[in-house]
């Protein structure tokens, strides 16, 4: 009998340092600094102008989210490359809604208590005015599922936050998304998911994480962790 197979690998990398420094990054907005833009290049294997070279995964497709820091690099790489470009609101960030643009260290004294019972008990976080984990889970989970649909043999670089790789890695890994704070996600945190399917079962598979920071490209330039 024969056997519905197929494997799609997807390569996922946040985007790089944006403006506006130590804030917390939800659905505001800001552009990639030129620092951001070089470790984006850097971990694609680009060439200086942004066109692939002999170092860039050999891409069919990307998916972006529809904000600036990710978003302006994906359609970069799309012009310079003639692929298709797909921006997909579900890929966005968790609405932090009040802490939005918050700074860093004011936003981890007002945010602690959440956090602290958010490690106990997945149901806790919920942003005052904005977007509760579990939807932003289950938002993130269903755009993951739509791309469970592409061809065999799609290769899909997936532009997006540090939030929704806190969704999706530990979901691969078969970790509770509520331990995922050991996992260290820079900015431009390069990573890999090979997805087989076999009649119908998903078998995912994590290749790499932070691949870029150990292959010497980038690995001495600065880093901050602030979150989206």
């Amino acid at each position: 009998m024969a056997t519905d197979t197929k494997k799609i690998t997807i390569d996922l990398i946040r985007h790089g340092e944006p403006e506006g420094g130590h804030i917390v990054r939800g659905r505001v907005n800001p552009v990639l600094t030129p620092l951001g833009w070089e470790q984006m290049r850097l971990a694609a294997g680009l060439n200086d102008d942004y066109s692939p070279s002999s170092a860039t995964p050999g891409f069919s497709r990307i998916v972006t989210s529809p904000l600036s820091r990710c978003r302006d690099f994906a359609q970069r790489l799309g012009v310079q490359a003639g692929l298709e470009v797909s921006v997909n609101e579900l890929w966005q960030e968790i609405d932090y809604g009040d802490w939005d643009g918050m700074p860093a260290e004011e936003w981890r004294k007002v945010a602690a208590d959440q956090f602290r019972a958010f490690r106990e008990d997945i149901t806790a976080l919920a942003p005052p005015n904005g977007e509760t984990f579990l939807d932003f889970r289950d938002r993130v989970l269903s755009a993951w599922d739509a791309i469970l649909e592409y061809d065999d043999g799609e290769h899909v670089l997936l532009v997006t936050h540090g939030g929704v790789l806190r969704v999706i890695l530990p979901m691969v890994l078969g970790m509770p998304m509520n331990r995922s704070f050991p996992l260290y996600i820079p900015f431009a945190c390069f990573s890999r998911v090979s997805i087989d399917i076999r009649d119908g079962r998903v078998q995912p598979a994590l290749i790499f994480h932070n691949g870029a920071e150990y292959s010497g490209s980038w690995m001495d330039l600065p880093k901050e962790s602030s979150p989206g």
